[in-house]
Parts: C-alpha cells; sequence; structure tokens
C-alpha cells in the first residue's frame, strides 16, 4: 500500500508570527509530499516493503536492499521525520504550547540538564551547528536525556533511538521568515511546541 501524505493537524496559519503560514504550505504541501512520491517510487516493486509502518521501514534500514537503500533514508527517513514533526507543534492560542514543559519530561529535563533554559541552550547550539541541512534531537538513552543532530533525513531511529523533541533545520523550514538566522528560528519556534506530545513520546522512549 503507497505511504500517504496526511493533513496537518492545524490550519496553515496556526504558528504564526513564529512560522508562517507560506513556509508551512511549502514544507508540507511540497517539500513533504515529494518525500511521499519518491518513496512509493523506490519502493514501488518491493511491496513488502511498503506494507511496513515508514517508521519501521526506517528502523530497519539494514534490511533494505542496497540499490534502493539510500532512496528509502532520504525519502522514508523524511516522511517519517515530518509525519512526526507536525504534531510536536500546536496552535499558538491552544492551552499547553510553547512555555515551559510540565509532566515527566519537565522532571527529566531538569534531572538531565539543570533546568529548562539550559536545556534550550544546548539543543539550540547543539542544531544551529548541524552543518548543512539537517536535524536536531531529543533522545533518552542510559536513562538520560541527550541532544544529538543528524545530516539531511537520517533519523535517530536507524541508531536504535526513539526521537522525543526535535527541530528542521533544512533551510525550506525558515528561509522565507528568518533567512540565514538559523538561531533565530530556533529561539522562535519554542513557542509552538506541543508538550503534551512531547510527554508521549518521552513515555514511548522510556518503554
Amino acid at each position: 500500500m503507497a505511504y500517504e501524505l496526511a493533513p496537518l493537524p492545524y490550519d496553515y496559519a496556526a504558528l504564526e508570527p513564529f512560522i508562517d503560514t507560506e513556509t508551512m504550505k511549502i514544507h508540507h504541501g511540497k517539500h513533504h509530499q515529494a518525500y511521499v512520491n519518491n518513496l512509493n517510487a523506490a519502493l514501488a516493486n518491493y511491496p513488502e516493503l511498503a506494507a511496513k509502518s515508514v517508521d519501521d521501514l526506517v528502523r530497519d534500514l539494514a534490511q533494505v536492499p542496497e540499490e534502493i537503500k539510500g532512496a528509502v533514508r532520504n525519502n522514508g527517513g523524511g516522511h517519517a521525520n515530518h509525519t512526526a514533526f507536525w504534531k510536536l507543534m500546536g496552535p499558538v492560542s491552544a492551552p499547553g504550547i510553547g512555555g515551559h514543559p510540565s509532566g515527566a519530561i519537565a522532571s527529566q529535563i531538569s534531572a538531565d540538564f539543570g533546568d529548562f533554559d539550559a536545556f534550550k541552550k544546548t539543543f539550540n547550539e547543539t542544531t544551529a551547528k548541524q552543518f548543512g541541512s539537517g536535524w536536531g534531537w531529543l533522545v533518552f538513552t542510559g536513562g538520560k536525556l541527550k541532544v544529538i543532530s543528524t545530516p539531511n533525513q537520517e533519523s535517530p531511529l536507524t541508531q536504535g533511538l526513539y526521537p522525543i523533541l526535535f527541530n528542521d533545520v533544512w533551510e525550506h523550514a525558515y528561509y522565507l521568515k528568518y533567512q540565514n538566522r538559523r538561531p533565530d528560528y530556533l529561539v522562535a519556534w519554542w513557542n509552538v511546541i506541543n508538550w503534551a506530545e512531547v510527554n508521549r513520546r518521552f513515555a514511548i522512549a522510556k518503554g
């Protein structure tokens, strides 16, 4: 069965003024759609792989034939990463969006980073330094939270890690509004975080 692009869980304008409407339209409707289209094309002759969830496909990348592995890494990763990314954000007017975290993730952040501001500084600096296109990730490994980054559309799933909180620093995610000011985009992004979704993913990561 072919992979499909799900609708955004909110309006394209819902993240204004922090992420602009036009960026969301292009990012979701053009870039994410292209990953879906390219992934389906790569798997056209591999129905057993196309039957997997996209997360399982990316997680089991070692099982993908070498001739399509690059396309699946790039486009399967792009589809998996973005599908989860949209859910990590929410309308700025909605309760539980932006501000400080609460619940289990808040306690773990305090334990591992000292406080929320120290965590944000670590996350922003690590992600800002990702050379070229890529992502910044918060993962849970060895009983602790850890901030990492990956190039292109590579996912922590292929490393056996389940991402909890993450941000896209491909230029198409921010360039219309922030131009080359990636750090400004990273700072603004915290205003649209859906902390309920972060806590849900943290619970899965802990197992």
